[in-house]
């Protein structure tokens, strides 16, 4: 059903939270469980944190499953690669279905899909069904789109960076966490009596089961936007019923989306490749057990505790002052720093002064990623399910070039690797001084002189056509709602109309 004029929605003093003109919260308050805004901040961080721990369960065994499957290398390596490649094509298309379907139902379909794979990798065999799992359990990690997504939808821009900085660094925290969960895991089971062999098969129920759990805890207590959900909400024409076809246009044509997706590939996408090689080095360079392995390779995964929420905070803590402006800029040096730690990891010679980098280099990687969705949602309010998941999708396209470039086969030692990593981080964060909001302005350049508004940025999305029908009413109050993000450098914008006619951007 299509109205020209959608209808009333609840009353904002209903809500537990204080929200904007599109019931988005204005406070993020974490220690709340209070539906639908931090109900839904809770369920996204718990199931991306399942799908983390899922897909990054083996790395911390790989001494025992390279082992029993007679594993090379090369094999390693390239179920390295499969682990991350997986998700490229996943996370955009769950942009898409978030945008189309919303975001739980994209996220509790993903994660069931997916769990049975994590089930299958007790019973497997052979290099080949070893590079299989990896690559299928990874799809799962799509499921950051849909988490930075729901959280777009459900915080205001005051807060917006902070809801996806947690929210993203919390999931992330899984891949932390199961460093320390398999072999914990796998100790007790070897210790009451299972074969080694055995142990780390049986092993990987655990995060199948906790990949289950959360899917069906998104599914049955979720809700896509504060008002409710899609289905509901396009049944009774308070939302509109959009075109794939405009939603991706309006996406691939936004350079800001493709930028975004390089720098993340260099700050997510080396997160990444940390996880899945860290245990290794360690455990090979420094001849440490597997144990001790595992709790240094941990630690670089549970700074996401605070590190990536701390990148989320500080570009909103910035923007207030500085708008944009001041977001793309701690950005650039945020993620910079993170290049020159990890070139400085690759060159420690020592165990103590490598855990120290190492963990330097965490905090500055991990919240660049958080910085970098503080940017994110004002990059299109149409398409934003696509323009996280091109974003999303640069970090894992990144993460799977590194390792082909660097960690597959013999080509480099390993700590030459990741050198190189680092000097790749500081050419590919360049590019961020490239992009440029015409009513907000660049890290070098102010707004357009030619005076352009928050409005005219996102009217430019929807067709005079669109417009008569009311098509554009949720762009009108996120442009209205995104003034803030001139910081302090002018006085108060007027208030959007639906009069003015869209600019071309």
């Amino acid at each position: 059903m299509e109205n020209s004029q959608p209808p009333p929605t609840p009353d904002p003093q209903k809500f537990p939270i204080p929200v904007d003109s599109e019931h988005k919260a204005t406070e993020f308050r974490l220690f709340s469980a209070a539906a639908p805004h931090m109900r839904a901040f809770h369920l996204a961080w718990f199931s991306f944190f399942c799908c983390f721990v899922s897909s990054f369960a083996a790395p911390p065994l790989l001494p025992v499953i390279r082992d029993n499957l007679d594993l090379t290398a090369t094999d390693i390596g390239n179920a390295g690669i499969a682990a991350v490649s997986g998700a490229v094509f996943a996370r955009i298309v769950m942009g898409t279905a978030c945008d189309l379907f919303g975001p739980r139902l994209a996220t509790a379909s993903l994660i069931l899909a997916t769990a049975p794979v994590v089930f299958c990798t007790a019973v497997i065999n052979s290099a080949v069904s070893f590079l299989l799992v990896r690559f299928f359990t990874g799809f799962s990690l799509a499921t950051f789109v849909s988490t930075q997504f729901w959280m777009s939808s459900m915080f205001s821009s005051p807060v917006v960076g902070t809801a996806n900085g947690v929210s993203g660094g919390w999931g992330n925290l899984g891949g932390g966490a199961t460093q320390l969960i398999m072999p914990l895991v796998y100790s007790l089971i070897h210790s009451i009596g299972a074969v080694k062999f055995t142990a780390w098969r049986i092993a990987f129920f655990i995060p199948g089961l906790m990949q289950t759990f959360s899917a069906f805890a998104v599914f049955f207590l979720g809700q896509d936007l504060p008002d409710g959900n899609f289905a509901n909400l396009k049944k009774t024409g308070a939302k509109s019923k959009d075109s794939f076809k405009n939603v991706l246009y309006h996406a691939v044509t936004n350079y800001r989306g493709w930028v975004l997706a390089l720098t993340y590939g260099y700050c997510f996408g080396v997160e990444l490749t940390i996880d899945n090689i860290i245990a290794q080095y360690f455990y090979d360079r420094f001849n440490v057990n597997l144990h001790t392995a595992g709790i240094i390779a941990a630690s670089f995964g549970l700074c996401n505790i605070f590190s990536r929420p701390g990148g989320g905070i500080l570009s909103d803590v910035v923007a207030k002052r500085f708008g944009m402006r001041g977001r793309l800029w701690t950005l650039w040096v945020v993620q910079s720093l993170g290049g020159l730690f990890c070139v400085l990891l690759g060159r420690v010679n020592s165990l103590s002064g490598s855990i120290a980098v190492m963990l330097v280099f965490s905090v500055f990687c991990q919240a660049a990623c958080g910085l970098t969705f503080g940017v994110v949602p004002f990059v299109s309010r149409r398409s934003l399910g696509i323009i996280s998941g091109m974003a999303g999708g640069g970090g894992n396209v990144g993460a799977v070039l590194t390792q082909v470039i660097f960690f597959r086969g013999s080509r480099f030692q390993t700590e030459t690797g990741i050198t190189l990593m680092g000097v790749m981080i500081l050419c590919c964060t360049l590019p961020i001084a490239l992009i440029h909001f015409p009513q907000w302005g660049g890290m070098f350049c102010g707004p357009s002189s030619k005076g352009a508004t928050e409005e005219d940025y996102y009217m430019s999305e929807w067709s005079s056509v669109e417009k008569e029908k009311g098509f554009h009413q949720g762009s009108l109050k996120f442009a209205d709602n995104s003034i803030r993000e001139r910081g302090r450098r002018v006085e108060p914008a007027p208030s959007p109309s639906d009069e003015t006619p869209p600019a071309h951007v």
